[in-house]
């Protein structure tokens, strides 16, 4: 159910959190797999609302924790939809910590994850294209094109790594 291209502004999601010791390691930061997880879900909410369609994760690339998130910090994760392909669209997400005392906030995580719209019987359908309104959006999407040409030229070789880990 393609309604016509939709603006990336209009996948826009914003999440809060709040850091408590249950998803802490012992040094009183995030655990990597709770961030993973909350990127997770931001943008497979920005996907949704792009599609409006059920969607799967498909890959998830250029994770980089760049600081940790301390317990006690909000933690803010923002995501839109990049790029929109027949079936697949490409969400960035940014995490961004917030001390609570001072408001001051600092990026801590940075993801690019490819999500798949679905029909009801679980099979690939169509999305939306992605109507680009400015310059930056432009570049965006044509980058994500090139990593969209690279993933899947590397998807089916695997990797040697692969291959040692399926021994």
């Amino acid at each position: 159910m393609i309604t016509g291209p939709r603006k990336g502004s209009d996948s826009v999601v914003e999440m809060t959190q709040l850091l408590l010791p249950g998803d802490a390691n012992a040094l009183g930061a995030a655990f990597g797999g709770s961030v993973m997880g909350w990127i997770d879900i931001c943008a497979a909410v920005s996907a949704q609302r792009h599609s409006r369609q059920q969607v799967v994760t498909a890959s998830m690339d250029d994770l980089h924790f760049h600081a940790p998130i301390k317990i006690g910090f909000q933690v803010i994760l923002r995501a839109r939809v990049i790029a929109a392909f027949k079936s697949s669209m490409e969400v960035g997400v940014t995490v961004h910590a917030e001390n609570p005392l001072t408001g001051e906030r600092q990026l801590t995580t940075s993801a690019l994850l490819t999500f798949v719209a679905l029909d009801a019987e679980g099979k690939k359908m169509p999305v939306p294209a992605l109507l680009v309104e400015n310059d930056v959006e432009k570049l965006a999407a044509e980058e994500a094109t090139a990593r969209k040409t690279e993933r899947m030229a590397r998807k089916d070789k695997g990797g040697a790594w692969l291959r040692l880990l399926e021994k």
